[in-house]
């Protein structure tokens, strides 16, 4: 493995562009701001305006956090998948994690149409549209461990994973035919993702299950570097296999399962960045991808917020939509200038 020295310098640089980013995406909104007014907010100095201090820090500055952690935890969850199955393709949702997370929220909002007596649709709110996706997204990750432990293939995982998705998705489909245009509504609302939605509070318990998924996969990098070769040379390595299938699994099912229950299902952060960075940085070593990939992909959700919120507009673009059309020419101009994929 390469000498994780030699990357310190980028790492410091992208460190920087992502505080350039932060201080960009909070002096930008529909409500113009001087910029030497949202420093003064942020360090808390005296304002000519109170409500400019109320905005910067009871929305845009939760706002950022949300877009840092988001980013963060998408693009490490990519990352964990890709080396998993050794595949390019896959994302962090495609365990099924994330549409268990839309099931429960579908649960919540339409099922009401068909389960009146359980389902009280006055109850339906950002707390509660949280708690039904994450235990959506909680009861799929327990089938995907049961699972796991009974299959040693791993391809055979992803594509078990890939049926459970296939599943929820098709129950989420019934639901939508039976419910009224506006709890559809509301559910499609929800599907297009959202950063801007998180008061302190949640934004602390999404902190804390990010780290804890931060955590089992830093104490996972010996195995996801052995993995790029193989899991009979990882075996040969002295790697418990079955242990870091489990980590590995229960890292991207909080980090997928916990920002998609707080934010919906946010496409191509998960899937590109990983790509991304091991562009820039020419390297497959997990000591060195696992932070650049949490410094990338909030920096690139950063940058995606900005766009979608439209500066000095009170229209917000759907998240979902900007990461896309954003992220996916980088994608493809970054490919055709390499003229290959390092993985």
């Amino acid at each position: 493995m390469e000498r994780t020295t030699t990357y310190r310098i980028p790492l410091l640089l992208l460190i920087l562009v992502l505080l350039l980013c932060f201080i960009l995406n909070i002096s930008l909104g529909s409500v113009t701001i001087p910029f030497k007014a949202t420093l003064k907010a942020v360090l808390g100095g005296e304002l000519a305006n109170d409500s400019w201090r109320y905005i910067v820090w009871n929305y845009r500055i939760p706002k950022a956090f949300s877009a840092i952690l988001i980013g963060s935890g998408l693009a490490l969850s990519g990352l964990l998948m890709q080396t998993l199955f050794r595949n390019p393709l896959a994302g962090p949702f495609v365990l099924g994690i994330s549409s268990g997370a839309s099931l429960g929220a579908a649960l919540l909002i339409m099922g009401s149409t068909l389960f009146s007596s359980l389902f009280s649709y006055s109850l339906i709110n950002d707390i509660s549209m949280a708690v039904a996706a994450s235990i959506g997204s909680f009861l799929v990750l327990l089938v995907v461990v049961i699972v796991s432990y009974r299959i040693k293939d791993t391809m055979a995982l992803l594509i078990i994973g890939l049926m459970f998705g296939s599943i929820t998705a098709a129950l989420v489909s019934v639901l939508s035919y039976f419910t009224d245009a506006e709890k559809l509504q509301q559910y499609i609302y929800w599907s297009f993702g959202s950063v801007g939605n998180l008061s302190w509070p949640q934004l602390l318990l999404l902190l804390a299950i990010i780290l804890i998924g931060v955590f089992l996969s830093v104490f996972s990098i010996k195995s996801l570097n052995a993995l790029l070769l193989g899991e009979n040379y990882a075996k040969s390595l002295g790697v418990n296999m079955k242990r870091s299938r489990y980590m590995i699994i229960i890292a991207t099912g909080l980090l997928a399962g916990g920002i998609t229950a707080f934010a919906g299902p946010i496409a191509f952060i998960g899937l590109a960045v990983p790509h991304l960075t091991r562009q820039i940085f020419n390297t497959t070593d997990h000591k060195v991808l696992v932070p650049a990939v949490l410094v990338y992909g909030a920096i690139l959700m950063l940058v995606c917020d900005t766009i979608a919120q439209l500066p000095t507009s009170a229209n917000v673009l759907p998240i979902n939509a900007i990461t896309s059309i954003v992220g996916a020419p980088v994608v493809i101009w970054l490919l055709v200038r390499k003229k290959k994929m390092i993985f």
